[in-house]
């Protein structure tokens, strides 16, 4: 499982001096994901409600978001509802600070529009940040802004956009990315964790706590986390046949879940078990195990106050220091700085 985004990011601080809504550019078109444009436009409306409260002391907006598409008015969503939208020129002699694009397609293949694209290719420069939510990412690889960077999308359109623009790398795993001023997220949801990054970066991590509450979301959750779970993952694949077992590893993490012992829980010989796993998993039974412990103590550190010593061993990690050294491996950081930078009882 790919953490690799979970590396702790140096926050903005807040501005004290008097400043100006930072203008943000959601581009829309016929046929895309509502949520993937309501979801970040919400976070943004919402952000600025909590300002006050959560100690930003000029009483200016935030944000001041514009909806953008290729010719204005009225368009349909994928969803069957109606937005308003300005014409892509309404922005031209202005200063943009963020450029959105959201994704949504209603056929199999993402069909972008070259009018989108352009007007891309011709203002990122302009902006501070250039974003994507789910299948936007096509936008921005058509525009040519993703060559050579490794970025995300929605997990089943992943492999498409792999094979569209080779020059990119495409994680299918991370609920969003950074790449300089390039941003890209996962499908749906995943805008709305991208919004929040945002807004942490614009304003510090209070008011981005603050609008995550405000939203009634649980946690705000990190870019390096998985857009699936790894149980859901292992049970999802077109042959069942581990659903089972796996269902039983993420209950009994504390177990010894040797190879010998997995294969004895399915009735058949290491050998065989380990053979088949990988055919039809794609990878050991023991990197199944360590990715499930992994996220189990990812949850554990974000969402308890939990001691270390009591997660490795809940985990199955065993010792403390076994815990930090996959953590180190796998993420980059110590339990204590991944804590430190996603725990939900982070003030």
């Amino acid at each position: 499982m790919s953490r690799r985004q979970a590396e702790p990011e140096k926050r903005t601080r807040p501005s004290m001096k008097p400043r100006n809504p930072l203008r943000i550019a959601l581009l829309a078109y016929p046929g895309m994901n509502l949520i993937d444009l309501s979801g970040p436009l919400q976070t943004f409306v919402s952000a600025g409600r909590v300002a006050a409260s959560a100690g930003v002391s000029d009483p200016r907006p935030l944000y001041e978001v514009r909806v953008l598409s290729s010719r204005g008015g009225a368009l349909m969503t994928g969803a069957g509802l109606s937005v308003e939208t300005e014409a892509l020129e309404a922005l031209d002699n202005l200063d943009i600070d963020t450029i959105i694009a959201p994704g949504g397609s209603v056929g199999e293949r993402f069909e972008t529009d070259p009018a989108l694209v352009a007007w891309i290719r011709q203002h990122a420069g302009r902006a501070r940040r250039v974003c994507s939510v789910c299948t936007g990412a096509f936008l921005l690889a058509a525009a040519g802004l993703l060559d050579g960077k490794r970025v995300t999308t929605h997990w089943d359109w992943a492999l498409r956009l792999q094979q569209q623009f080779p020059a990119i790398e495409v994680d299918p795993e991370p609920i969003f990315i950074r790449q300089g001023d390039i941003w890209t997220s996962a499908g749906v949801t995943a805008g709305i964790d991208l919004a929040l990054a945002l807004v942490e970066q614009d304003y510090g991590h209070k008011v981005a706590i603050a609008t995550a509450r405000q939203l009634v979301m649980f946690i705000k959750r990190p870019g390096g986390q998985s857009q699936f779970s790894v149980p859901l993952v292992s049970q999802s694949s077109e042959n069942a046949r581990f659903a089972e077992l796996h269902a039983w590893i993420a209950s009994n993490l504390k177990n010894d879940l040797r190879v010998e012992n997995l294969a004895n829980r399915v009735n058949m010989s290491p050998r065989t078990f380990a053979r088949t796993y990988v055919a039809e998993q794609g990878r050991t039974p023991a990197k199944t195990v360590e990715a499930m412990r992994l996220e189990a103590a990812c949850r554990a550190l974000e969402e308890t106050d939990l001691p270390l010593k009591s997660i490795a061993t809940e985990t199955g990690h065993g010792e403390e220091q076994n815990l930090r050294r996959v953590f180190q491996r796998q993420l980059g950081v110590s339990p204590a700085q991944y804590r430190s930078r996603f725990s939900a009882h982070q003030e």
